[in-house]
């Protein structure tokens, strides 16, 4: 004959304590809660439709004539659309202005994003990891360069380019652009690359690998996140630029906003060259965020909880 025995045992509570039920929700996640899913979803969708109206107008209007963007609004190509045309586009390839501006755009741009990022990055380990004299003073003084407004320095900048020999060209939008984007990019890299625990870096060290090699081999494949991030900020930040290209860049070496405004006040209503390149020089930096989105959401997730 067998007995079961139950060898369950409860739950223990210390003499004095009341057990406490889930902690209680937030009013705004109550809310959420009762609205549901779908009316967020709603809300939403309707938050980025009218974002992106100025957007789909833009493009609307680079596909109509001159003659149409004059008597109707681009909404009404919803009735007509046989009416859009790619004949502003083929008009604008064959616009020397334009073509040439778009260049130069990259050629600063680019230029720009690459330095920024290699010297910020250097920057940003030296201060994080090597020990030298009056390193926190120097990062200090990095920080509140980040404050320094650009139109402070536009006057002595030019008067130095001048100086240099440099003035009006490709270099000095790049020098310029260079020095008020390095101060951020060391900030927030050296933000991330504290992070990285010091066990890893001491290990590889100990294996041989000299600040370099380590620089190489461990802090970028680890920091590749806030890199891409803080590339994808310069790079937008310069391609849109257009108060340092109306100060230090001529009509030769000016980029594409430079001449689109060249371009409304020559022509207030050529709508059939500034829709169509407005549209180019908008589309770029849209097609380089979301390439490289991936990157940019790690970077702010891993920013937000280290």
């Amino acid at each position: 004959m067998s007995v079961d025995i139950d060898t369950q045992v409860p739950d223990l509570v210390p003499a004095g304590v009341t057990p406490s039920g889930p902690p209680r929700r937030s009013l705004l996640s109550r809310l959420i809660g009762r609205l549901g899913s779908t009316a967020v979803n709603v809300v939403v969708a309707v938050l980025g439709l009218f974002w992106l109206a100025p957007v789909v107008g833009l493009a609307v209007a680079s596909l109509r004539t001159t003659a149409d963007n004059s008597s109707t609004g681009w909404w009404t190509v919803l009735t007509e659309p046989s009416r859009l045309t790619l004949e502003n586009y083929a008009g604008l390839m064959r616009n020397e202005s334009v073509l040439h501006s778009l260049w130069n755009t990259v050629l600063i741009t680019v230029p720009s994003t690459v330095l920024v990022v290699v010297l910020g990055a250097l920057a940003a380990y030296a201060l994080a990891w090597l020990e030298f004299p009056g390193r926190d003073w120097l990062f200090v003084l990095i920080v509140a360069l980040i404050v320094v407004p650009v139109q402070v320095a536009i006057i002595p900048d030019a008067k130095l380019f001048g100086s240099l020999g440099i003035y009006g060209s490709i270099a000095a939008v790049i020098a310029f652009h260079v020095a008020f984007g390095l101060p951020f990019a060391i900030f927030l890299l050296r933000n991330f690359f504290l992070a990285i625990p010091k066990d890893l870096l001491e290990a590889a060290r100990m294996d041989g690998g000299r600040d370099f090699t380590i620089f190489r081999r461990v802090v970028l494949p680890i920091g590749w996140p806030a890199i891409a991030s803080l590339a994808i900020f310069q790079f937008l930040w310069v391609w849109n630029d257009l108060l340092v290209a109306l100060v230090f860049a001529t009509s030769d070496n000016a980029p594409i906003t430079y001449t689109l405004r060249e371009q409304m006040r020559a022509f207030s209503s050529n709508v059939d060259v500034i829709g169509p390149g407005a549209f180019l020089s908008m589309v770029v930096p849209l097609v380089v965020f979301f390439a490289f989105q991936r990157y940019f959401v790690q970077g702010v997730l891993a920013g937000s909880v280290k």
